[in-house]
């Protein structure tokens, strides 16, 4: 079953970012689905799966963007492993945490591109920081947020039905 999510993942993710969102987002801006994808799945499955899925969703899109070669690979696989490690050492994970998690990683993806295309000078980055990296931050955040109380949610029913109403084991 995880196999075959995370080849759906793979396979859906980019082509929705690449038409559906191009119409979608705000003054230019649209969130970046393939690294919020690995976070979520570094935060629920474990740095592992978040890193390969990562990789993997990072490679993909660079095979169909014009960018330089590898960077999403090694942008998206980080930010995947990093949610990992986060979702480990974090004791009881709230909507917060990953809404927090997913800014801070979505922060420092965009500045790993910022500083590789280079904006420019001094005013370029900074109107690149207030444009477009701190908007696409946000909108990763909230998508992030958004997917952690559906899986969540998810995964509580589950177990509701696995253990019963009271939570003990039957």
């Amino acid at each position: 079953m995880k196999q075959a999510l995370y080849l759906l993942l793979v396979f859906g993710l980019v082509p929705i970012q690449t038409t559906v969102l191009t119409y979608a987002g705000l003054g230019g801006v649209r969130p970046d689905l393939c690294l919020v994808a690995a976070i979520l799945v570094g935060f629920f499955a474990g740095e592992l799966d978040g890193l390969l899925l990562g990789l993997v969703l990072g490679f993909v899109q660079d095979l169909f963007s014009a960018g330089e070669l590898g960077l999403n690979l090694v942008a998206k696989g980080s930010a995947g492993f990093l949610a990992g490690m986060a979702g480990r050492y974090v004791t009881n994970t709230t909507p917060i945490t990953v809404l927090t998690t997913v800014f801070g990683l979505s922060l420092l993806s965009g500045t790993v591109f910022l500083l590789t295309v280079g904006a420019g000078g001094l005013a370029g980055v900074s109107f690149a920081i207030w444009s477009v990296l701190l908007p696409q931050a946000l909108w990763d955040a909230t998508l992030g947020g958004a997917g952690y109380w559906l899986v969540a949610r998810y995964i509580r029913r589950e177990q509701a039905i696995l253990e019963g109403p009271t939570g003990w084991d039957r």
